[in-house]
């Protein structure tokens, strides 16, 4: 059991994908910062200054943080579109590369050509004997 579960965890995907999970972490730690220190202030701004995560609708003794979900959700768009984009590009590159990488055929000298169609019709009349 210790086996399987060694080459499970030490395959290149699951590597891939630990990095990807931290990478991802950072990210959005850059983007949550983004939203919260310069898109919410400037949705504010268009607001007149209204503040998103101070809307809260107070029943009772509890408070309905409104505003924070609603922040929330900016979040999550900004995010997802930021990791659109990234991924769009980074696409475009691979597919860039893959361009390269792919040559075009050999071209085949009309001689060779001649050559094995005489071949081939060599091939048909022994054949037929």
């Amino acid at each position: 059991m210790w086996k399987d579960f060694k080459e499970f965890a030490f395959k290149g995907n699951v590597i891939d994908l630990a990095v990807a999970v931290v990478i991802g972490a950072a990210f959005s730690a850059i983007v949550s910062s983004l939203v919260d220190n310069i898109i919410t202030p400037l949705i504010g701004v268009l607001m007149n200054g209204v503040d998103l995560t101070n809307w809260k609708y107070t029943v009772g003794d509890a408070e309905i943080l409104y505003g924070t979900f609603i922040q929330s959700i900016i979040d999550f768009f900004i995010v997802s579109l930021s990791i659109f984009f990234i991924i769009r590009l980074l696409m475009k590159f691979k597919r860039k590369k893959e361009e390269k990488v792919v040559e075009e055929a050999p071209k085949v000298d009309p001689q060779e050509e001649l050559l094995k169609e005489i071949r081939d019709l060599l091939k048909e009349q022994n054949k037929g004997k």
